[in-house]
């Protein structure tokens, strides 16, 4: 084994004192309807929370771990979007790169996303009906926001960004490329979540295209996170002995997928992933494992986790991981805290996390849920 000096050097962090942010994350920010206990299509009334797939990492790393992040986003300015912000509010994430555009009256030049989710219970999976076409940050553009006053004159350790955002548009993967290469300049750790959504790239050319625009940024990508089947269906690697519908993967098999990973993208440093075996909707094997200088560091699996919602539970994961290693404590740790995390995220409704570091680290340790008072 290495020592934990050389596990962390080939991230090579940027000093805290000349970063006013820990993480900046880049993406969109919708407005979660969720049907509660019934469904998207029967039910008379929704409870809303704001979700995002790289936005929930950056709220995870404020709210629960208390450091300091930013959302690069855009939002139409209307009472929804309004809404959205309001939540945000709550979730303490900074909106000082949070851009405002118009509102015609009616969405026909930009809007808000909105996205409709059961939890899914028992045999019933989960189910999510997305309304975000032509939304305000789909229209992003390479020159819209400037990178190197966040990356040069305010400083960030880390940026995060991923495969949703890219999916959202065809301008949207040259946002996040000038991203990461502003962010690789001023020595900021990237990393990427590939995060694949059938529904998102179905009308744009599917698969292909998918592996077409993640295969072109993941060199410029330091930590790269993803379940089986985003590696397979964004970056084109097959994994023997996944079954037909992703939901059991030998972690051997696993292994080699990240190794053939590294040799054909060597600029990757961290390469991280949730080992979900979906029983149920309701009850799942749930752990991870992650990659660091070569050596596989493995979360302990928790088998029949029970689920509340599920939703979420993939970006909780990414902020415990990333705040092990901003926090240089470590890939076991990081990946220890990236399992709890998402563990604890999924009891609770709603994208985000209700967890604290208290109680992560009380699972980390093995503490189980017996009252606390």
């Amino acid at each position: 084994m290495q020592s934990r000096k050389d596990q962390m050097a080939s991230l090579n962090l940027r000093p805290k004192e000349n970063s006013r942010w820990d993480l900046v994350s880049l993406g969109e920010v919708m407005l979660r309807l969720d049907p509660g206990d019934g469904r998207v299509a029967t039910t008379r009334s929704f409870q809303v929370w704001e979700g995002g797939g790289e936005y929930n990492v950056a709220r995870g790393l404020k709210r629960c771990f208390g450091i300091n992040t930013a959302i690069v986003t855009v939002l139409a300015d209307n009472p929804v979007g309004r809404l959205v912000q309001d939540l945000i509010y709550q979730g303490g994430v900074d909106q000082t790169h949070l851009r405002w555009v118009a509102y015609d009256g009616v969405g026909r030049v930009a809007r808000n996303g909105l996205n409709f989710t059961e939890r899914g219970f028992g045999v019933r999976g989960a189910l999510g009906c997305s309304d975000r076409g032509h939304t305000a940050v789909s229209q992003m553009k390479r020159g819209d926001i400037d990178w190197d006053q966040i990356f040069g004159k305010e400083g960030a350790r880390w940026f995060h960004t991923g495969g949703i955002f890219c999916a959202l548009s065809e301008t949207t993967p040259e946002v996040a490329r000038e991203a990461m290469e502003a962010a690789k300049k001023h020595g900021t750790i990237v990393s990427y979540d590939l995060n694949y959504r059938d529904s998102l790239w179905r009308s744009i050319g599917g698969k292909t295209r998918a592996q077409e625009v993640n295969r072109e940024l993941a060199p410029l990508v330091d930590v790269m996170l993803g379940n089986e089947e985003d590696f397979t269906a964004c970056l084109g690697f097959e994994v023997e002995g996944l079954d037909q519908d992703h939901s059991k993967l030998e972690v051997e098999n696993f292994r080699r997928m990240i190794e053939s990973a590294r040799q054909e993208f060597p600029a990757l440093k961290v390469i991280a992933t949730t080992l979900r075996n979906a029983k149920t909707g309701t009850v799942n094997d749930w752990g991870a494992i992650c990659y660091s200088d070569g050596e596989f560091y493995q979360a302990v699996t928790r088998e029949n986790l029970e689920i509340f919602d599920r939703i979420g539970g993939g970006d909780s994961f990414a902020s415990g991981l990333i705040y092990g290693f901003l926090m240089n404590k470590g890939p076991q740790y990081a990946v220890d805290c990236g399992a709890a995390h998402g563990a604890l995220a999924m009891t609770t409704p709603g994208d985000t996390t209700m967890a604290t570091l208290a109680e992560v680290e009380k699972l980390m340790k093995g503490g189980g849920a017996r009252v606390a008072r």
